[in-house]
């Protein structure tokens, strides 16, 4: 059984069909409202269970592969651990059949430009590579094909259910709130986090940010070898200054100038020190590395310049959807702020903003289902409004932003009460700003 018909279910079910695979696929949506999704796989040996959760469904059962976005507590799924049933990820089932290397990266922020660093990295050393994961193609869809290496990037949701998954690098960036709508508590998710590194062995690497104090306590408990990035020099690893990264391995040391790299701010010289780790213990030449870091130009949504009207600097950073990627974004800017946020909440605390408020943001614009809740938790430490849409947001910004101030969104919650998707969200706002 496939539960969940989006993206990453409906390749499951053209993979296991393939296979020879008797296949169900089950959706607690309507027929109606998965008609798009049933015609996709209208040439497909599958059977549809669909407009409930019904235990009879899991009679006869041997594998169930639930897609990223049903929850643990799934009536299905929690029926089907009661009665043995292996459940199994996609990325675990995909793993099984691949065949190839794995580096695979994770953490609460910075893993789709992280994943896309390493990517390009490799590719450029003229390796067979594909990119994949979370970030976009589901990893099942690169079976069948011969790989030097896979660059893939890893969510809590997909680590749910692996077991086997063995990433030959792998990467955990950082770890704060977020989230916490699914798990029951932070700890819960940094578990799942955490089983990133559980089919790993000594001759593998990690890839850990010394600077997070709940990442770094990681290297206790796994058995592969550590590689670790942050701002403190150190005797091996990697480190960064103002004006470059330097990477020190035994006996030697490399330098990456950042003065000609694109791509800005705080966060993104982590995503670029654990891109370097990565690269350097896979024997990339620092000459590939820093081509590869200089011609970057970013990813689309995250901290995302979108254009200057009139000195005003507007920055799509739609893809922060918790309070920690808005903390590193506000970071990144010495310029007054005008912030526009809101959307779904995802149980973070709000708080965690109130220092780079006070500092740096002159009005904060809510909008969206969580807007009340974040006008009670940091309304009180800057001028703040609430509007009814990003529409309105951006004409309240951009009434009140004066030469040399920044607009940007940042929201710091999920799009779904508006949007389909951060993507979506931030197209329509960077369309709002260049209509003004």
């Amino acid at each position: 059984m496939v539960l969940g018909l989006a993206r990453t279910g409906n390749e499951t079910a053209r993979f296991l069909a393939r296979q020879g695979a008797e296949v169900l696929v089950s959706d607690c949506r309507s027929e109606a409202e998965l008609q798009r999704e049933r015609e996709s796989l209208c040439e497909i040996p599958v059977r549809f269970l669909l407009g409930g959760e019904e235990t009879a469904w899991l009679e006869g059962l041997d594998l169930l592969v639930p897609s990223p976005g049903v929850p643990a507590e799934n009536p299905l799924l929690r029926e089907a651990r009661n009665r043995g049933i292996q459940v199994v990820s996609e990325i675990e089932l995909a793993y099984r059949f691949l065949g190839a290397p794995l580096v695979a990266i994770t953490g609460t922020n910075g893993k789709s430009t992280t994943t896309t660093l390493i990517g390009g990295i490799l590719k450029a050393k003229g390796l067979k590579i594909f990119v994949g994961g979370n970030i976009g193609a589901p990893l099942i869809g690169f079976v069948g094909d011969r790989w030097d290496w896979g660059v893939v990037e890893v969510s809590s949701f997909q680590l749910e259910w692996v077991e086997q998954f063995h990433p030959r690098v792998a990467v955990l960036l950082n770890l704060t709130e977020d989230h916490l709508d699914r798990y029951a508590d932070f700890a819960s998710y940094c578990e799942a986090k955490e089983r990133i590194f559980c089919a790993q062995a000594e001759e593998d690497v990690a890839v850990l940010n010394r600077d997070d104090p709940l990442v770094w306590a990681m290297r206790e408990r796994i058995r592969s070898r550590v590689v670790s990035f942050g701002w403190v020099e150190v005797e091996e690893g990697v480190y960064a200054t103002n004006r470059e990264i330097i990477w020190r391995g035994e006996h030697r040391e490399e330098s990456f100038p950042l003065s000609r790299v694109q791509i800005q701010g705080v966060h993104n010289v982590e995503n670029l020190m654990a891109a370097i780790a990565v690269g350097k213990a896979l024997a990339v030449p620092a000459r590939i590395i820093q081509q590869v870091i200089e011609e970057f130009p970013g990813l689309e949504h995250r901290l995302e310049f979108v254009r200057d009207k009139n000195g005003i600097r507007f920055y799509n950073d739609s893809k922060g959807t918790n309070v920690g990627a808005v903390v590193k974004s506000l970071a990144s800017f010495s310029a007054p702020i005008i912030l526009i946020a809101g959307g779904i909440d995802k149980g973070g605390e709000y708080r965690i903003l109130e220092e780079e408020i006070r500092r740096k943001v002159k009005k904060l614009i809510l909008f969206g289902a969580a807007k009340e809740k974040i006008r009670g938790a940091l309304g009180h430490l800057t001028e703040t409004v609430v509007v009814e849409n990003l529409a309105a947001a951006v004409q309240e910004a951009y009434r009140n932003a004066g030469r040399g101030d920044v607009v940007l969104l940042s929201p710091a919650c999920s799009s779904f009460d508006m949007f389909q998707n951060y993507a979506e969200r931030g197209k329509v706002f960077k369309t709002l700003v260049l209509s003004l």
